[in-house]
């Protein structure tokens, strides 16, 4: 993904609360039910940090996240890069309330180019994962 594509945008509608939805992107126990399994912890709060690694067929990737703004049950941002790989990234899940449904809008956003020679860093690969993780694994996850 390069500095120069267009940001990914994936929408979603809930039949859920936006609490519940909240809940499920921000606090670790419901995370690694939809998200990643490796999240070692979590804290839906400026400054937090962690790091995580998920082991693909080719390579380990190391991530490091950084929340870098909250205002509770509407919007949060990760500063997401990878360790030993240039690249530079945000990612913001934004929600609102329509009629008794909670709106997810994810955007991920690059600030720095990402090597995409490495399959997992093409924009085809980010749009494929981002619609993977929000409108199946999270849909999944809240309807059950």
């Amino acid at each position: 993904m390069k500095t120069t594509d267009q940001p990914i945008i994936v929408e979603q509608l809930f039949n859920k609360s936006v609490i519940e939805v909240w809940r499920a992107v921000t606090e670790q126990d419901k995370m690694v039910q939809w998200f990643f399994k490796d999240i070692p912890e979590f804290k839906a709060e400026v400054g937090f940090k962690v790091q995580f690694n998920v082991k693909a067929p080719s390579r380990d990737f190391l991530h490091h996240w950084t929340i870098t703004e909250v205002i509770p049950q509407q919007k949060i941002v990760y500063n997401w890069k990878y360790k030993d790989f240039k690249g530079d990234s945000y990612v913001t899940f934004e929600l609102f309330e329509i009629e008794n449904q909670t709106k997810l809008v994810l955007t991920a956003k690059v600030l720095e180019d990402f090597d995409d020679s490495i399959i997992e860093f093409k924009r085809e690969s980010g749009v494929a994962g981002w619609n993977y993780f929000i409108k199946d694994s999270l849909v999944t996850f809240l309807n059950n």
